[in-house]
C-alpha cells in the first residue's frame, strides 16, 4: 500500500517582495489594477494569504507607502550628506520630493492613502504623520544650516519648512493628476522662484 503524497508547502515570499510587487503593479496598472487577487498572482500567493498578512487593503497600501518612503529616505539622507552649498542640497531635496510626472506611482499611492485617512484609526494616522515628520525635520535642519552659513536670510526655519512643504504638496497633486500647465519642469521653476524670494539674503 503506497502512502499518500505529502503536500508541498510553499513558503510565502518575503514581505518586502510583496510590497515591491504592489508598487510595481501601481506603476504598471494604476491603483485600479492593484487588487488582492491580481497581487496574489504576481507573487504566487492567494488573496486569502495576503489578507492574513495585511488584514485589509488599507493596511497593504500603507505598508507599501512606508516601504517606498524608506527607500526615498535613504536617497534623502544621501543627498543631504553631500558636500557643496546648502542651496544645491535644497534644490535636490525639492527635486526628490516632487513627483517624476503624471501618474507617478509613489504620489498616486500617497493620494490614495491620504484619501483613506479620514477613516483610518489613530495608529494609521500616526504612521502617516511619522512619514511626513521625517521630511519636515530634514527640511528644517537644512534651512537652519543655510541660515547659519549665511546662504539664507534669517527666517523661522520651521515655519518656512511648513509653508514650502504645503507648496510642494499642492504642486505635487497637480503634477500627479495631470493638471495642464503644471508639469514637473514648470513646478521646479516656480518653486525655485519662491525659494529665491523668501530665502535669498537681502530678499
Amino acid at each position: 500500500m503506497t502512502s499518500a503524497p505529502r503536500r508541498r508547502h510553499h513558503a510565502a515570499p518575503p514581505r518586502e517582495d510583496v510590497l515591491a510587487a504592489a508598487m510595481a503593479a501601481i506603476a504598471a496598472r494604476g491603483l485600479d489594477g492593484l487588487t488582492m487577487a491580481a497581487l496574489g498572482r504576481d507573487v504566487g500567493m492567494s488573496s486569502g494569504h495576503l489578507l492574513y498578512y495585511f488584514r485589509t487593503k488599507d493596511e497593504l497600501l500603507l505598508q507599501t507607502l512606508e516601504w517606498s518612503e524608506n527607500r526615498l529616505g535613504l536617497e534623502r539622507r544621501a543627498l543631504l550628506a553631500r558636500t557643496g552649498t546648502v542651496r544645491r542640497r535644497l534644490d535636490a531635496y525639492i527635486a526628490l520630493y516632487l513627483p517624476a510626472g503624471h501618474r507617478d506611482p509613489h504620489w498616486t499611492l500617497w493620494l490614495e492613502v491620504w484619501g483613506r485617512s479620514q477613516n483610518a484609526d489613530d495608529e494609521g494616522r500616526a504612521r502617516q504623520a511619522a512619514i511626513e515628520g521625517a521630511w519636515h525635520r530634514d527640511l528644517v535642519a537644512l534651512v537652519a544650516e543655510g541660515i547659519s552659513r549665511g546662504e539664507f536670510r534669517a527666517v523661522d526655519a520651521d515655519r518656512f519648512a511648513t509653508r514650502l512643504r504645503a507648496l510642494l504638496d499642492g504642486f505635487s497633486v497637480h503634477v500627479t493628476v495631470g493638471v495642464p500647465g503644471t508639469g514637473r519642469a514648470r513646478v521646479l521653476e516656480q518653486t525655485a522662484e519662491y525659494v529665491d524670494e523668501t530665502l535669498a539674503p537681502g530678499a
